[in-house]
């Protein structure tokens, strides 16, 4: 099925990566670990123009991404999910919905894993 006009396009960042200090155990918040990010924001794409205040500021994007990862230590990453999409929400009213994904790839699960994730996508609706 072609897509209309008013149907959102996507902007995607993948690999948005900062060390951060989640995690249940002590020794999580106290080391740090790497986190990586990943955002697909809903967006209508179509401007009459080619200028950056036309759109969603990817930088301001990924440095939103980077100070959530980076702030407050929480216990979960289904926590550090919700307040990435919640802040991508509130960056820019353009952003219609917002599917982010955080792995956290050094995750202490006990078994080797490449990875854990968490997917949350929210919406304004």
């Amino acid at each position: 099925m072609v897509g209309t006009r008013d149907d959102p396009g996507h902007i995607r960042l993948r690999g948005i990566a900062a060390i951060g200090h989640h995690g249940v155990l002590a020794s999580e918040k106290a080391l740090g670990q790497p986190f990586i990010v990943d955002v697909d924001a809903f967006v209508h794409l179509e401007t009459s123009s080619d200028q950056l205040s036309d759109t969603v500021n990817y930088a301001e994007l990924a440095q939103g991404v980077v100070a959530e990862i980076t702030g407050d230590p929480v216990d979960l990453i289904e926590t550090l999910t919700g307040r990435i999409a919640d802040r991508c929400l509130a960056l820019d009213p353009r952003i219609l919905a917002v599917t982010v994904t955080v792995h956290k790839p050094q995750a202490p699960v006990g078994v080797p894993v490449a990875d854990v994730e968490v997917t949350l996508t929210r919406s304004r609706q």
